[in-house]
């Protein structure tokens, strides 16, 4: 992360800079370390409590209140004092060695540039939608916390995803505000001259130019790029006017401004990671451009380019279908990267286009952008461990004749940023509890330390978050009513809505068909009596959106709407309009019980549920996603028979059968059987365990730490060492790799003998490799697993050479007779001491018994 002082971050604007102990307010302002800290919550209050509370962006604040009322806080010694003293924390803390320094302080990792096409940090910053921005966000955050050398980069949207509204007849209704820069926390990247730093993105006949913005995150930054410069054309200037916009030719152009942009924009501050960390793939053109670059620098070729960065590279697959890659038509790519492929990286368009395809050969193939990922990368990952299971099946084609569980994805469970989701009140508990420095390193002793809270004390406080739910909840949905049109009388009925002692259940994410929102609606009457128990009654919170172009999305958004409106529902079941980070983070702090119903195995890992585990609550779930490993039977319930689902209306009336059964036999019963403390004993103890087990291995502290012990740090080693002496290695692997598939045909099996000797089977085998090295080959012996174990790999011994046959060898292995011999197959893969095989070269030949 070297040269930084090219760039100044210096504040361009018309603010009172020229009061005394402004800068001070500024800096804390534009740090959004505000948005997990809240230690400067008071400090925006006092200067205005009205709009802070509505926009919670001491940027806004700062810039909106008049001059006179800055001087006169300022004026003011104890909130003076209180801004320095806050200001010396940030700055010390910023300083300091944090856990990653003090652990990893001897490796070669300097920098991990972090590609997303969004990023939710803080709802005052709206450029994201939801899951995939959510992990990206709170991602950054944890690596703020933990030292990890991370940089982010993202797109400025001057419109973001779109806003909610639900009208009077209960349709969604999309708006799509202008996101105005000067209000957003954020600075323009200036050069140390005060000149705007921009870049040029040449596009078929004609160039876009890039503004870049920076975000400070506590430690880290996340840089943006945006084409609402005035020297584009209109058209153009809108290319990042949408997150998730458009069609396929506008997508495809956010795509190359984020990779292709995003790379170049950290090559103009003179920065050079060791690895390229992918969230998904559209910004799989980051990794041609790193090619690129480093062919320009070394003047070596592709292949070669190729060869030595991609070790550097991490591809995240957050997809759990095949149709959720993104994929684009052949002669939209070569009309957009053709040139490209031909100037900077001396590709045909064959042979580019080649690199997202399944078959090279195949004309009509779409261009993935995943494949081109996986292509170009050192490690691929899925994002929980049934999602990399799935995955491995997905990217199957790529790997032909390979076992699926040899397919080169592994897994990185999500976490969430515990510190932005917690509530006061869990924040306190777990202060008490586990110490105030609890997520700024390893985790292992918090589920202790939780464990010793007592019932009273876990029951006041999930008392506390459930009035703070029910005070947000009623405000919310007025201003929401009053929007819509509503009368009088329903807003004033809104404000007396709901009861803190009452069991809330809720259920907030896109509404999308996979993730079947209105499985709980299978028996709308069954539903009505559950809700309206006189005895044991039960309120539901629910929110989210639906992609504008999701029509069936947006038809369960309306049949909710319908359901709610009834009568005799009104009192026990809401829905927020608008779902957001500020709604996110109130519904997960509050409700008693999450439920998540998606159709298994559609949900990569779904990380809404894990936001509740630090506030206590208890997640009501499909085995499907995180809650496949999180899930025992006392930290939540468990919904389904384990096994994947298609579009089957079978399994989800019996799915919505086992729902209705878990909250009418086991949820609501437990949460209403009170001692005579009136405290819930069984409840606390299945809400404390699920605290103390489950929060800190689904934390954000516990992925970034993952991901820098199992892919960064081993990423940037490996990059180090095939970049040195101008890619000297990189060619050697190249030169390997040719030859492996020039020779690999020529290799072929002679006699095999099997005999089994007591417990033992002895298996030798003549094997012919031609001209190729026995060292770089690798025989085995492979037997599928059986009983849901893991396969048997036995590697053979090479005796001897062959006597008058020129590349011939005798190779033995013995393995357990527990099996019969014929379970066994010999198989040839190669070997490279810097090789990952198969994901660098996936030849592969199996002699049948």
């Amino acid at each position: 992360m070297r040269n930084q002082s090219r760039v100044s971050h210096q504040i361009y604007n018309l603010l009172p800079s020229e009061i005394e102990g402004f800068g001070s307010l500024a800096e804390l302002a534009l740090d959004m370390h505000w948005s997990w800290s809240h230690s400067t919550d008071e400090v925006w209050r006092q200067l205005d409590s009205k709009l802070w509370e509505i926009t919670h962006n001491p940027w806004v604040v700062l810039q909106t209140v008049a001059r006179d009322r800055i001087e006169k806080v300022l004026a003011d010694p104890v909130f003076r004092q209180d801004v320095t003293g806050l200001l010396q924390t940030r700055r010390q803390t910023v300083a300091s060695p944090a856990w990653f320094q003090q652990k990893h302080a001897q490796d070669s990792l300097t920098c991990v540039a972090y590609f997303s096409m969004e990023f939710m940090l803080n709802e005052a910053l709206p450029i994201y939608s939801g899951g995939l921005g959510n992990v990206a966000g709170d991602q950054l955050k944890a690596a703020s916390d933990l030292g990890v050398p991370v940089i982010g980069v993202g797109l400025l949207y001057q419109q973001g995803y779109f806003r909610q509204v639900i009208d009077k007849d209960g349709a969604q209704q999309a708006l799509f505000p202008y996101n105005d820069p000067g209000q957003l926390p954020i600075t323009p990247l200036r050069h140390a001259n005060g000149e705007w730093l921009r870049l040029e993105i040449a596009l078929p006949g004609y160039s876009v130019w890039l503004r870049a913005w920076q975000v400070q995150v506590g430690r880290v930054h996340l840089y943006l790029l945006d084409s609402n410069d005035a020297a584009n054309f209109p058209a153009h200037r809108g290319i990042t006017s949408e997150l998730y916009g458009g069609g396929p030719e506008l997508r495809l152009k956010q795509e190359m401004l984020l990779g292709i942009g995003g790379w170049r924009l950290l090559t103009a501050l003179g920065m050079e990671p060791e690895v390229c960390h992918l969230n998904e793939g559209h910004a799989a053109l980051a990794v041609l451009e790193r090619a690129s670059g480093f062919m320009d620098e070394t003047g070596q070729p592709f292949d070669v380019a190729m060869a030595v960065t991609r070790a550097g590279n991490l591809f995240t697959t957050h997809t759990a279908v095949a149709a959720g890659f993104d994929r684009f038509a052949p002669d939209l790519i070569e009309q957009y990267l053709g040139g490209y492929a031909q100037r900077k990286l001396g590709l045909n368009i064959k042979d580019f286009l080649a690199l997202g395809r399944q078959n090279p050969n195949d004309s009509t193939e779409s261009f993935n952008m995943a494949y081109l990922a996986i292509r170009c990368s050192g490690s691929v990952n899925g994002v929980s461990h049934l999602h990399g299971e799935v995955s491995r099946h997905l990217f199957e084609p790529l790997f032909p004749q390979w076992p699926t569980d040899e397919v080169p994805v592994g897994h990185v469970t999500n976490g969430v940023h515990m510190p932005t989701w917690d509530s006061a009140p869990a924040d306190d508990l777990w202060t008490k509890a586990c110490g105030k420095n609890r997520w700024l390193g390893t985790t292992e002793t918090l589920g202790q330390d939780i464990h010793r809270v007592s019932d009273i004390d876990l029951w006041q406080f999930r008392l506390a978050a459930s009035k703070a739910l029910v005070v947000f909840a009623r405000a919310h949905l007025s201003r929401q009513l009053a929007v819509s049109g509503a009368s009088s009388s329903e807003i004033d009925r809104a404000k007396q809505l709901f009861d803190p002692n009452v069991l809330t259940l809720g259920f907030a994410r896109r509404f999308a068909t996979y993730k079947r929102p209105n499985l709980l609606l299978h028996d709308p009457e069954r539903l009505t009596r559950l809700l309206t128990n006189p005895e044991h009654p039960v309120q539901l919170i629910l929110a989210g959106k639906a992609h504008p172009a999701d029509q069936a999305g947006q038809a369960l958004i309306q049949q909710w709407m319908h359901f709610i409106r009834r009568p005799e529902n009104r009192l026990n079941v809401i829905f927020l309009s608008d779902y957001d980070m500020h709604v996110t983070r109130h519904l997960v702090q509050g409700v008693d019980v999450w439920l998540n119903t998606p159709r298994r195995p559609w949900e990569a890992c779904g990380t809404s549920g894990m936001k509740v585990l630090v506030n206590g609550g208890i997640n009501l779930s499909v085995l499907d996603g995180w809650w496949a490993e999180a899930y025992a039977p006392d930290v939540g319930w468990a919904l389904g028979d384990g096994l994947p689902h298609d579009n089957d209306s079978a399994g989800d009336a019996a799915e919505a059968e086992m729902l209705y059964e878990l909250l009418e036999r086991e949820v609501v019963p437990e949460f209403y059987r009170r001692d005579e403390q009136c405290i819930p004993r069984a409840w606390v103890a299945r809400m404390r365990e699920s605290m103390a087990r489950l929060t800190p291995c689904f934390s954000a502290n516990r992925a970034v730490t993952d991901y820098t012990e199992q892919h960064y740090l081993p990423a940037a080693a490996a990059y180090r060492l095939r970049r040195a002496n101008n890619g000297e290695v990189g060619r050697q692997m190249v030169q390997w790799k040719h030859s492996l598939e020039q020779k690999w045909a020529t290799i072929r099996f002679g006699e095999m003998k099997v005999e089994t000797l007591g417990d033992q089977h002895l298996f030798e085998i003549q094997l012919y490799l031609n001209d190729l090295d026995p060292k770089e080959m690798q025989v085995e012996l492979y037997a599928d697993g059986i009983h849901g174990g893991s396969a048997v790999r036995q590697e053979f011994h090479r005796d001897r050479q062959l006597v008058g046959a020129s590349g011939g060898y005798m190779y033995s292995a013995t393995v357990s007779a527990a099996r019969p011999a014929p379970d066994y197959t010999v198989r040839v893969i190669p070997r490279h001491e810097n090789a990952a095989v198969p994901l660098e070269t996936a030849q592969i030949l199996w002699k049948r018994l």
